[in-house]
């Protein structure tokens, strides 16, 4: 992968919109020197960029990593890798909501029993009592801190990018 030669390509799309390297730092969220860095090939966009770049310009994303304009569209066989890639990122998402599901769910009940045993016989020394009270305590905690991965800015990005790349397949 020739940096310059992506670089020099990201500059002549650039211009054909006549655009500033401004313009279009602040469209991708980037500073001028960044958009800068890019075109003199110092520096690559990250690939959630790439492909944001790919669809406001118009062109594949092949095109982009090559640094040259290609006649042919993506073949069949890329394209029923990333519907697979797309499928497998759903089941995985459909996966971790279930599971947080059952994590609040358990929560839940784990709260009602401490509470009406806190009510019945606050007895410190049973085993309901202290599974119900680390369940209460534990599982709000575990699902803070699934929470706080799958809401992270990295999650978010990842989703980001998925989204665009499987809107990107739909529209062909």
């Amino acid at each position: 992968m020739n940096q310059q030669k992506i670089g020099a390509f990201l500059k002549e799309l650039r211009n054909t919109k006549n655009l500033t390297q401004e313009q279009l730092g602040e469209y991708l969220g980037v500073s001028r020197r960044t958009v800068s860095r890019w075109e003199t090939g110092s520096n690559l966009p990250d690939l959630d960029i790439l492909i944001e770049i790919a669809d406001y310009y118009n062109v594949d994303l092949r095109e982009l990593l090559d640094g040259e304009r290609k006649s042919e569209k993506m073949n069949k066989e890329l394209e029923e890798t990333v519907l697979k890639v797309a499928d497998y990122s759903n089941e995985e998402k459909k996966r971790m909501t279930r599971v947080m599901h059952w994590l609040f769910i358990t929560g839940i009940v784990s709260f009602i029993i401490f509470f009406i045993l806190l009510f019945i016989e606050p007895d410190d020394g049973t085993f309901v009592y202290g599974f119900a009270q680390g369940a209460t305590l534990g599982i709000p905690f575990a699902m803070v801190v699934v929470g706080a991965i799958m809401t992270s800015k990295y999650a978010v990005k990842i989703r980001a990018f998925k989204k665009r790349v499987l809107n990107r397949i739909t529209k062909r």
